[in-house]
């Protein structure tokens, strides 16, 4: 089956979104450190630029704790323009 012109700008913008979210995955892990028992981040569009991100660390999906969690405001680029609260190095 044929993609139809309708689905190709979803197709591209889910595509973008989940490029942006790699990037700023990219950011927070080198602005944070790697944790020893990253589990992984989530992240939760909020709205425009604004994003939750929660970075879960414990040794499976089980045990896996918030263990630092931030709203961010980043450009389509995923550059993290405003951390609240700040991010910094921890590990």
């Amino acid at each position: 089956m044929m993609p139809t012109q309708e689905s190709k700008p979803k197709d591209q913008d889910k595509q973008a979104r989940q490029q942006r979210k790699a990037a700023i995955a990219k950011h927070v892990m080198h602005t944070l450190g790697q944790p020893q028992d990253l589990h992984g981040c989530r992240f939760r569009y909020l709205w425009e630029d604004h994003y939750r991100v929660n970075v879960l660390v414990g040794v499976d999906a089980t045990s896996a704790k918030v263990g630092h969690s931030y709203f961010l405001v980043a450009d389509h680029d995923g550059n993290i323009l405003t951390s609240t609260p700040r991010s910094r190095k921890h590990y």
